[in-house]
């Protein structure tokens, strides 16, 4: 069954429209959706090296489009929602505490988790909630996620072929690896959040 999912995957990653796929992905993943981008960008690059760049910069692009919408989402939950909760159980001024802590370290943890498997969405809708400042949230994400992604391809446009093989050939110990890293980054996230 991986082996027929891993095959679909790399025939859609050759397609024409993956590239708008990975868009939406990359947009959706840094505001709602659970399945990171590397998902489609690995098999994107190892299915056409010479798109690498390319591939890389839709996804950073994308991502950060899709982080602002995050941002706007913690920025208008926390008005209608977050904000009357808190002050009817007297934690306004812990919040206004951990506010000022996130924004004096708020480039630091944008950047950090923008590179990490940590999900990015947590760290999109918390900057918005706490009121980070937009221009310090840009700079960290297109950093972050400039990074990560052309370091991807990069990698994967260097390394390519062995790559592939090792995946090929180690499918469900890689796909078991990307599980455990996914299901660590949403514990990190809820343990983060305590």
């Amino acid at each position: 069954m991986l082996r027929q999912l891993y095959d679909r995957t790399m025939k859609l990653a050759a397609r024409r429209d993956a590239l708008g796929v990975l868009g939406v992905v990359s947009f959706l993943e840094s505001s709602v959706f659970p399945v990171p981008p590397d998902a489609l960008l690995i098999p994107m690059v190892l299915a056409d090296r010479r798109r690498a760049w390319r591939i890389a910069g839709v996804c950073t692009i994308t991502s950060v489009l899709g982080g602002f919408a995050g941002y706007l989402i913690g920025w208008g939950l926390y008005e209608a929602v977050a904000q009357p909760v808190l002050a009817f159980y007297g934690h306004g001024e812990k919040f206004a505490a951990f506010r000022d802590m996130y924004n004096t370290w708020g480039a630091w943890i944008v950047l950090g988790a923008g590179l990490t498997p940590f999900p990015y969405k947590v760290i999109t809708i918390a900057s918005g909630v706490t009121g980070l400042s937009p221009l310090t949230f840009a700079v960290a994400s297109v950093l972050a996620r400039g990074i990560r992604f052309y370091l991807e391809a990069a990698l994967l446009w260097r390394f390519g072929p062995p790559i592939r093989d090792f995946i090929e050939n180690r499918l469900g110990l890689v796909v078991t690896a990307g599980f455990v890293l996914l299901v660590g980054g949403f514990v990190a996230a809820k343990l983060v959040g305590q």
